[in-house]
């Protein structure tokens, strides 16, 4: 454009060519220089040069690409007094996608509903206007609508239908709409394959997701990002990772999505060596280190227990947005620092930026480990005054933070006067009376839930198996179990099955437990291991306790409290040798068992015991 401008100041007498030519060339540019068109369009009604139509659809993208409402809202008025542009389908498909990207879909809708002749281009830019805003529900009807009067769809059209059914998991709508691609006869191109993957990918059909990835010969970087997504969002870090290595050795240079999807799945995997990596190809490439991408660095170092590193990145951001604030409290919380993370939270208020739940959730965290009640209080309070007090993952985490800190009135009124009709709600109170052996009032919760017609989800039967367990409450907790798969249909995980072969091995019922727990792959049977050796020690059961004691070391060979275990049974029954042995191969190991601590609150300082 600086050619361009050179030119222009070289032409001495203009018309609305030259100034559209200008207005349409900076609409196009993007970026703060789109600005640029507005000055010219100033300039040219001083020197008296009336905009045409093709001027004032420049102007209108200009003020799309700046989300520019108010200047956008002069141009659709100046068009209304000259009458540019009435009944113009283009005009009024430029003023539509203003309207939309300018967050005012009411107005593009109300243009849309005068329209005498909708084209399949006003149709679409509806459906993909209604989809940027993460409306794809809306976007679907105005689909579904297209269709029933008879406007016969593009690729482009039955693109966004497949990506408004990603949106909303609706796999069979999605399917449909793929079949009628291949009855009308259109080849897939990339952005119809990668809206299908991305729709295969959030229906967890993930066979198929792969098989059109694979197909794909060309595949641009947009492709391999819903690809790696995809994988990401089905618990597949590794072949996220993996993706990425392909997509980098194929010649194509990752973009933002990239970058943070295989910081993810580095995080979730703790693998803080290909973090580092990517952490260098980012600064070696030069790569723009904007505000998400080193939040993302910082969450990764926290959670790979690289908690200086993750320091000196979010000390090196120049603009910390909340999320910056937020990842570095949770990576302090995440690693028995609460002090910092509270200091932190003080250094965030001075910077005089609002707050949000996550952060009050983090906070309360912090108070809890610090075993702070009064401080707690006061987060509870403030909470009112910035009207987060409904926010159901505030009351769960006020209850949590009340409830281990002893002061279960106040948990339990706080589910009696806000979100009763949350499930998630019920199973924190739960736990909180599981918590305190109170398993009367455990049960009694959970008849409540039922009278109430509150379903009860699988969270809800592990609390109250748990709470059953260790009050040796064996009939109601197998009373309990039943319930959940004949009346709820609730298949048992291992979670359920553990909480029962605890509960039998408590009771003494070691048989029923050691029949039940051969059912379990043995990698998911750990914890149900672990109770049943206590539980052979305490009843005298020798026999059967060195054989889960076998198991388990095979197991878990780099648990300390495992090798506690059997140490403690062969002390018991008198085979010190074995005793010996077993606590010699855990010293040979290097392992030692963490100390146990209490923390009390004394005015107003937590001490420790």
């Amino acid at each position: 454009m600086v050619c361009a401008s050179k030119v222009f100041d070289e032409i001495t007498e203009r018309d609305v060519v030259v100034y559209t030519s200008m207005i349409t060339g900076y609409a196009l540019v993007g970026g703060h220089i789109t600005y640029k068109a507005f000055e010219f369009a100033r300039l040219m009604q001083k020197e008296g040069i009336d905009p045409n139509r093709v001027t004032m659809v420049s102007l209108l993208q200009a003020a799309a690409e700046l989300e520019a409402l108010e200047e956008g809202r002069s141009i659709h008025g100046y068009a209304i007094r000259r009458g540019i542009g009435c009944s113009d389908e283009v005009f009024e498909t430029s003023l539509m996608d203003m309207y939309i990207k300018c967050k005012v879909p009411t107005m593009a809708a109300c243009i849309f509903g005068r329209m005498k002749m909708k084209t399949i281009g006003s149709w679409n830019a509806m459906i993909t206007g209604y989809l940027n805003m993460g409306q794809p529900l809306e976007a679907l009807g105005h689909f579904c609508k297209m269709v029933h009067e008879n406007v016969f769809p593009d690729l482009i059209s039955l693109a966004n239908g497949i990506l408004c059914c990603a949106d909303l998991k609706y796999l069979q709508e999605g399917k449909t709409i793929q079949g009628r691609i291949i009855r009308i006869g259109y080849e897939l191109d990339l952005i119809a394959t990668t809206a299908l993957v991305d729709m295969y990918s959030k229906c967890n059909d993930f066979t198929r997701a792969r098989k059109l990835f694979d197909v794909v010969e060309k595949r641009d970087v947009i492709l391999y990002n819903v690809m790696m997504a995809g994988y990401l969002q089905n618990g597949f870090a590794t072949e996220t990772v993996d993706l990425f290595i392909e997509m980098v050795g194929s010649g194509l240079k990752p973009n933002l999505g990239s970058i943070l999807n295989v910081l993810s799945a580095l995080s979730e995997m703790k693998n803080v060596r290909g973090g580092r990596s990517v952490h260098g190809y980012i600064l070696k490439h030069e790569f723009r280190m904007n505000t998400e991408v080193a939040n993302q660095i910082v969450y990764m170092y926290a959670r790979c227990s690289y908690i200086y590193d993750a320091r000196q990145v979010f000390n090196g951001i120049r603009y910390k947005d909340l999320i910056s604030w937020t990842s570095m409290m949770m990576g302090y919380i995440y690693h028995a620092n609460p002090e910092e993370a509270i200091l932190l939270f003080r250094m965030m208020k001075r910077e005089k930026l609002d707050h949000d739940s996550v952060t009050l959730i983090s906070l309360l965290q912090a108070f809890l480990k610090l075993g702070h009640l009064s401080l707690a209080k006061e987060v509870h309070c403030h909470s009112y005054r910035t009207r987060l007090d409904h926010e159901t993952l505030v009351i769960n985490s006020l209850i949590t933070t009340y409830a281990k800190l002893g002061n279960l009135n106040m948990a339990r009124n706080l589910l009696e006067h806000t979100n009763r009709g949350c499930v998630t709600s019920w199973n924190t109170m739960i736990a909180a009376y599981g918590m305190h052996g109170n398993c009367k009032e455990v049960l009694r919760l959970f008849d409540r839930m039922r009278s109430e017609m509150i379903k009860p989800d699988d969270m809800t039967f592990t609390s109250i198996l748990t709470a059953c367990s260790h009050s040796g409450m064996v009939e109601e907790g197998l009373r309990v179990f039943n319930c959940m798969r004949e009346d709820y249909c609730i298949i048992p995980c291992e979670a359920h099955y553990g909480c029962i072969i605890d509960l039998l091995s408590r009771a003494g019922r070691l048989e029923e437990a050691y029949e039940l727990l051969k059912l379990l792959p043995a990698r998911q049977s750990a914890s149900a291991m672990a109770a049943m050796l206590a539980a052979s020690r305490i009843h005298g059961n020798t026999e059967l306790g060195e054989v889960i004691g076998h198991w388990l070391l095979d197991l878990e060979p780099e648990s300390p409290s495992v090798y506690n275990l059997v140490s403690n049974l062969y002390a018991e029954s008198g085979k010190w040798d074995e005793a010996a042995r077993t606590r010699n191969m855990a010293k040979m190991r290097g392992l030692k068992k963490a100390a146990g601590y209490s923390q009390i609150e004394l005015n107003p300082r937590a001490s420790t015991m």
